[in-house]
């Protein structure tokens, strides 16, 4: 069909796709049918007749729908400007035109478009224009076409399904949402009459507890007026949740009933009574069920009690043996049902030292304990099925006490009271009185700890150190020389103590005299009385550890001692002849002594002349060489035999016999050297050669023999060619620590003759090298002091008294070393500077040593000196050395806000100094004192210019003030004079329009200070003596044209004053009422007035307003305080109230006074609707009994008074329709009204109004329920 041939007056065809389809009458193989040829026309008349819009793109059944649907558009928005011409009386003209040039370019522009069957003639389209125009003159002049009510038709059509109105908030709203609030009226109460009488279980809401000792508490329940055969109670386990019931039968009741007549004088049944059932497990119960004896279920009281396991508390003991500076580190257990409150107390030496309350919240944070209990019920009121009730399972917990014992002596801790979450309290300071129950707290729960505080143990070595060996015989042992004393007193703590020591041989001590890594570690128990341990073997001791039988102590120094076995005291001896210098005869013998051993010795002899008797001798020498000089008086034979020999080690002699050291001699003067010190003794490091100095007698050249003797070791030495009479002898490098002997045995001069000498030196070599560190102080190695006082920082030193140390203070730039001499090995470094020290290096008499690395440095601190601080602000911030305040105006009250550093309380002096604008600079001083550490300053402001406060003294509790030690901390504060304000042209008289905003003349005002200005001005009528104030803000220059608010003028001559006057500084100056005014002339405008004389509307209701002028008028008002602005098209001007607030009209114009505004205001009062809600605005159900009443409770909403009127009606089943059995009105002076109610039914209100307005869900004649305006 679609190659049919068409008439020229037909629908032009439509296009179709020229590519073949395989459709229904397609073959299998895919080949199309043959085409019916079309009638040929030429190519430029298809394309002009091809749609603009390709049909590849949009074929033209959719065009076609695409234009209706825009045609459809277009006709509802020319409905809605109909719609809004009718209910607002817009423009009609206006909205004529722009329809017309729609209309126009919408039907002339669419066969532009070539769309198929859309393509019409010239002449159709000028008739279809036409028509569109005429319709668009009928709506939008409103034109009645005979006495068809087209307009109200229309607009009903319309408001069927789009009704709105303009509002006070200048939106359209659907009136019928404002009318209907049917969240105005919410709530209604059911009341069921129920069998008379009423019971209550535990009305006192006493807290109940079980435990061991109390294994049954009486539950009271209450009954009244009623005699019950049977009672249900509902048991909710504590630990499962799981409920139950309790059923007390007639017979039990019966029995707790007799109880309860026990106690009562008045045995009557209308008498209230409580039964006292006794229950034996925890749990939360509630009276469930309550029947008298006319089987009917009496009346309940809501009200659940817990019973719960008793509150306990107690100690879990640790050892009660402490030491000080020990934690206490104990714990108390506590089982109670959170929150829990526990208190417990502290004695010390038998001195109360204070009490604790701890209070332990619920791990579960929904627990109704935790909140103020405000009914009977802990759990829901409707139903105990599926309650949770774990927040009232008794909580196990563990509170841990970790106090510092700082004094030694008894420590007590002892729990006084515990308190659970329902009240149950366990007093446990009373239960301790008595004797029993002291035995079981001891034995099963102890509620006490005590702790016994013992002082630390100190131990040191007595009589020997690094640097003195102890010297025993071989074979014998010696006491180790241990002096134990205490922490707080020198005196030895009774008892034993375990003592523990690091040994190494002799031979294997380290070069540098330490111990070797594997040292043996011996522990002993010293005895009571003092230590009784052994010790023999040769090496060095050093203590390691003391440790009482209570405390680990601590080693003082010196701690290290070296015990040496010397060797056993020997003699050899040599001989030589003294012969006469003369004649070269004997005359004597010189013996020379060379003893092995530990000096002094002491050498027996015997002395016998033949013939004689026998002289015992006895010679005594401190060195290991000596000279024996042998010259009898008499001539003879003499015999000499050296018997034993002892030293001061082996005191016991040693025979000599075996020696056979006999001498004999028929007795028938030369070269020497001596040492040049008197006593020669001296003092070496150890590897360090000494250098002597030795004179010698005769003639050069001399040679000297002398002997090294260290430890029982001789060696020889000689030295030849000895020119100058005093000669330094230098010894080689003494590389093994201890005493050295150096003697000189012989010398020979020129001559050839030997002399034996007799000269021995000591040269002492240090065992080890000394060495220095810090000691604690309280567990560290840091200290907290007043400043500038001396502080003490202990030293542990070793080696030979006394010691030099260097030290310096790591926190000064300059680090400068100090030197310091001491004389005891447990001295001090006495400070006056904080920082941290460092032991630099160490030297005693004799040798450099080594400084500790771990123990080399010690941090002293000062308490903080007191210093002011000025917190920075938005007022205050910090400039350069000063602190600059807000600038203020003169005669402003301000003060600074100063924070101080140290310990309360401050004394501070500060001096004021002001440089006024003109004139000379002043300064006084104040002072004042501050009990915290923070304070203000007034600062001063009654006059303008520059003023400095700085604060020079300021001192503490601890600290008296030190101007060393403080800088004065400075503030300064700008003060403003205040502004001022003229006329320009005082006395002028300007025109103006009557509330005309936008007309009039403008005042010149002149101002002088600190731009922007904020001014204010008064405006008088001559006719009122009541002013009107108008205030211009942000005057940005000094010079301003004021322009008068016409809503403060009225018709006639008006005054303006200048009243007040502030600038950009915020200083204002209130000015004088003589100053020059200027005069302004009023002329008239439009006006606006109310149609209702009423100012209070409800929501829902209309506002309207009569215009008077030449419209149209344009409206200005606000709403809530937000400005708005409507036009009028006529002199009527309607608003719906939507919501509550003021709503006032403020100014108006019309056509004919163009810019000139009249202001006016039209205030009117939109007031919320009244609401009520009954029984919370829920639906709840309450029974009570025959003769008894319900409290219903109505909670309103809007302004007092309230009436309402409420229905009881019927409660049928579901599907019928209740009745109304009763209405009544009442009346609320407040906004809660209880009213009791006896009658079974349903209670809902059906009518609320407040002082203004009214709502009513009734249909009252005919009508729909609604609201109104009370008058």
């Amino acid at each position: 069909m679609n190659g049919t041939p068409r008439l020229q007056s037909a629908y032009p065809s439509t296009p179709q796709n020229r590519q073949g389809n395989v459709g229904q009458h397609g073959t299998a193989s895919g080949v199309s049918s043959p085409k019916v040829p079309l009638p040929t026309q030429s190519t430029s008349q298809q394309e002009s007749q091809a749609p603009l819009i390709p049909v590849s793109l949009v074929d033209a059944p959719s065009q076609r729908f695409y234009v209706a649907a825009f045609y459809l558009g277009i006709t509802a928005w020319r409905l809605y400007d109909y719609y809004g011409l009718v209910s607002d009386e817009s423009d009609s003209f206006s909205l004529f035109m722009k329809w017309v040039m729609i209309d126009g370019i919408v039907l002339y522009g669419l066969p532009g478009l070539r769309i198929p069957w859309l393509q019409w003639s010239s002449t159709f389209m000028t008739i279809l224009f036409s028509v569109h125009a005429v319709m668009d003159y009928i709506l939008m002049f409103r034109v009645p076409i005979a006495q068809i009510p087209l307009e109200a038709w229309l607009v009903a059509a319309i408001r069927l399904f789009y009704d709105r109105e303009l509002a006070v908030s200048e939106r359209r709203v659907k009136p019928a949402n404002v009318l209907h609030n049917a969240s105005l009226i919410l709530g209604k109460q059911i009341i069921h009459i129920l069998p008379e009488g009423s019971a209550m279980l535990n009305p006192n809401q006493t807290a109940y507890c079980l435990d061991a000792s109390t294994t049954t508490v009486d539950l009271p329940i209450w009954i009244n007026q009623t005699n019950p055969i049977l009672i249900d109670l509902v048991r909710i386990d504590l630990d499962t949740n799981i409920n139950e019931t309790v059923t007390i039968q007639a017979k039990e009741i019966r029995r707790l009933r007799k109880q309860a007549d026990k106690h009562l004088l008045n045995r009557s049944p209308t008498i209230p009574r409580y039964l006292n059932y006794p229950v034996k497990q925890t749990g939360l119960y509630r009276l469930q069920r309550v029947v008298d004896e006319s089987k009917l279920e009496v009346q309940r009281r809501l009200s659940d009690t817990l019973v719960v396991r008793c509150p306990s508390a107690h100690v879990k003991a640790v050892p009660e043996t402490k030491c000080i500076g020990d934690l206490s580190d104990f714990y108390m257990q506590v089982d109670a049902t959170p929150p829990i409150h526990i208190k417990y107390s502290k004695l010390v030496n038998n001195e109360e030292s204070g009490h604790a309350v701890l209070s332990i919240p619920p791990k579960n944070p929904v627990s109704p304990l935790v909140r103020q209990r405000t009914s009977g019920a802990l759990v829901s009121r409707d139903s105990v099925r599926d309650v949770d009730v774990s927040w009232a399972r008794s909580q196990s917990t563990k509170i841990s006490v970790n106090e510092s014992l700082g004094h030694s002596g008894r420590w007590q801790y002892s729990i006084d009271e515990i308190e659970d979450g329902c009240g149950n309290v366990v007093d446990y300071g009373k239960r301790r009185q008595t004797i029993s129950h002291r035995r079981h707290g001891s034995a099963e729960m102890p509620l006490e700890q005590r702790f016994s505080v013992y002082e630390r143990p100190r131990a040191a070595l007595r009589g020997c150190d690094s640097q003195h060996a102890l010297q025993v015989p071989k074979g014998k042992s010696i006491r180790l020389p241990l002096q134990i004393s205490s922490t707080g007193s020198e005196n030895l703590i009774p008892g034993s103590h375990r003592i523990s020591y690091s040994f190494t041989p002799s031979e294997r001590i380290l070069s540098n005299q330490e111990h070797a890594v594997d040292a043996a570690v011996v522990e002993f128990m010293s005895e009571p009385h003092g230590s009784t341990h052994e010790i023999h073997e040769p090496g060095l001791y050093t203590l390691e550890s003391v440790q009482s039988a209570s405390c680990a102590g601590e080693i003082l120094e010196p701690s290290s001692c070296l015990l040496s076995n010397p060797p056993e005291p020997k003699l050899s001896i040599e001989t030589q002849t003294i012969p006469d210098r003369c004649a070269g005869n004997s005359i004597g013998l010189l013996v020379d002594l060379d003893l092995t051993g530990t000096p002094p010795f002491r050498v027996s002899y015997n002395i016998r002349q033949r013939g004689g008797p026998v002289t015992p001798q006895v010679a005594e020498s401190n060195l290991l060489h000596t000279q024996l000089e042998l010259r009898p008086k008499q001539s003879g034979h003499y015999t000499y035999e050296f018997l034993d020999v002892s030293d001061a080690v082996y005191r016991e002699p040693r025979s000599l016999r075996d020696q056979n050291l006999v001498l004999e001699q028929e007795v028938r003067s030369p070269a020497s050297a001596r040492f040049l010190d008197a006593y020669p003794s001296r003092k070496t490091c150890i590897g360090e050669p000494v250098a002597l100095g030795i004179q010698f007698s005769g003639e050069p050249p001399w040679r000297l023999d002398y002997e090294l003797i260290h430890h029982g070791r001789r060696q020889k030495h000689k030295v030849e060619g000895i020119e100058s009479k005093v000669h330094t002898l230098t010894t080689g490098e003494l590389n093994n620590g201890g005493e050295y002997s150096l003697a000189l045995t012989a010398v020979t001069d020129k001559s050839g003759c030997k002399v034996s000498l007799e000269q021995e030196t000591k040269i002492e070599v240090a065992l080890q090298r000394p060495k220095a560190s810090f000691g604690l102080v309280e567990g560290q190695r840091s200290i907290l002091a007043l400043e500038d006082r001396t502080v003490r920082l202990p030293l542990r030193l070793q080696g030979e008294p006394p010691w030099t140390v260097d030290y310096r203070n790591l926190d000064e730039p300059d680090g400068d070393i100090t030197r310091g001499v001491f004389k005891n090995s447990n001295d001090a470094i006495e400070i006056a500077r904080a920082g941290t020290y460092e032991l630099i290096h160490v030297s005693d008499g004799t040798c450099p040593g080594n400084v500790d690395a771990v123990a080399n440095r010690f941090t002293v601190e000062w308490i903080p000196r007191p210093r002011v601080q000025v917190p920075e602000s938005a007022t205050i911030e910090l400039v350069q050395d000063r602190y600059v305040k807000r600038e203020v105006c003169e005669g402003d009250e301000d003060a600074v806000e100063v924070s101080f550093t140290g310990t309360p309380p401050f004394d501070v002096e500060y001096t004021h100094r002001v440089k006024p604008e003109r004139g000379s600079q002043s300064s006084n001083t104040r002072k004042f004192t501050a009990g915290i550490h923070l304070a203000s300053i007034r600062m001063e402001t009654s006059e303008a210019g520059t003023h400095g406060y700085a604060i020079s003294k300021v001192s503490d509790l601890s600290y008296n003030h030190d101007p060393r030690k403080f800088s004065p901390v400075k503030i300064e504060q700008r003060v403003h004079g205040r502004p001022s304000a003229a006329f320009g042209e005082g006395g002028k008289t300007y025109r103006y329009c009557k509330e005309d905003d936008a007309g009039g003349e403008n005042v010149p005002i002149a101002l002088k200070g600190q731009p922007p200005f904020h001014l204010e001005v008064e405006v008088r009528h001559h006719a009122s003596s009541k002013p009107e104030l108008v205030t211009i803000p942000n005057i940005e220059t000094n010079q301003y044209n004021l322009h008068i608010s016409h809503r403060l003028l009225s018709l006639g001559t008006h005054a303006v004053f200048i009243r007040k006057v502030r600038d950009a500084h915020g200083c204002q100056r209130r000015m004088d009422q003589e100053a020059p005014r200027v005069q302004i002339n009023v002329a008239d405008v439009p006006s606006i007035s109310a149609l209702e004389a009423r100012t209070d509307y409800c929501i829902g209701d209309r506002i309207s307003y009569m215009l008077s002028g030449t419209p149209p008028f344009n409206v200005f008002y606000t709403f809530n305080g937000q400005e708005r602005k409507a036009s009028a098209p006529t002199t009527t001007f309607r608003r719906l109230a939507e919501k509550p607030g003021e709503f006032t009209i403020t100014a108006v114009t019309d056509q004919r006074s163009g810019d000139c505004k009249a202001h006016t205001r039209i205030a009117k009062v939109i007031h919320e609707m009244p609401s009520v809600r009954v029984s919370k605005g829920r639906t709840a159900t309450v029974d009570i009994h025959e003769g008894g009443e319900a409290e219903i409770l109505f909670e309103f909403g809007g302004t007092p008074p309230f009436e309402f009127t409420y229905t009881r009606s019927s409660n049928p089943p579901k599907g019928k329709k209740p009745q109304i059995l009763d209405t009544k009105n009442d009346v609320s002076y407040e906004y809660t009204k209880t009213v009791l109610a006896s009658d079974e039914g349903v209670y809902e209100v059906v009518a609320i109004k407040d002082r203004f307005c009214s709502f009513s869900t009734q249909k009252a004649h005919g009508g729909k329920a609604g609201q109104k305006l009370l008058t």
